[in-house]
């Protein structure tokens, strides 16, 4: 991931003139224990299984990704200039720990392994998302997930 600092100008300007959005809602609540929770995972990092087809630039659009999928199965689609894949090329785990959370839930940490994840493209602008977002709340809820794992890329 390129820093802010060793991004060329105009570009270095330009992000870090960007808003960053405020959202007065506090979604924290109190959850069963680790060990009982269904865990989800939801990436930024434009991931799809090979057979989907790519994300555009800027989507807001999000992937389902069966929690059966292989690891080798996922590509990433997600392009930029400013964007380092050298982690994701050596372990996917780096920006989709599915491996981390089934081992996770094979160990009792956590108490199960959602059906299906997300990932969403970055770069999108959030105020564009809200209404996948509620989308996606609704699957996650009609699989049980009771816990997610944001995993900002």
């Amino acid at each position: 991931m390129a820093r802010l600092d060793q991004l060329p100008e105009p570009m270095r300007s330009h992000i870090a003139g960007l808003e960053c959005p405020s959202f007065e809602t506090n979604p924290w609540v109190q959850g069963p224990p680790l060990h009982e929770r269904r865990v989800a995972l939801v990436s930024t990092a434009g991931l799809h299984r090979r057979d989907d087809r790519p994300f555009q630039i800027m989507s807001s659009e999000y992937r389902i990704i069966p929690g059966d999928t292989a690891t080798r199965d996922l590509v990433m689609s997600h392009t930029s200039s400013n964007f380092d894949r050298t982690g994701f090329q050596q372990d996917l785990n780096v920006v989709f720990p599915l491996d981390r959370v089934r081992e996770l839930a094979e160990q009792g940490i956590l108490g199960s392994v959602a059906s299906f994840h997300y990932s969403f493209m970055g770069a999108a602008d959030p105020k564009s998302m809200e209404v996948v977002a509620r989308d996606l709340a609704g699957l996650l809820k009609d699989d049980l997930v009771d816990a997610v794992l944001l995993v900002p890329v």
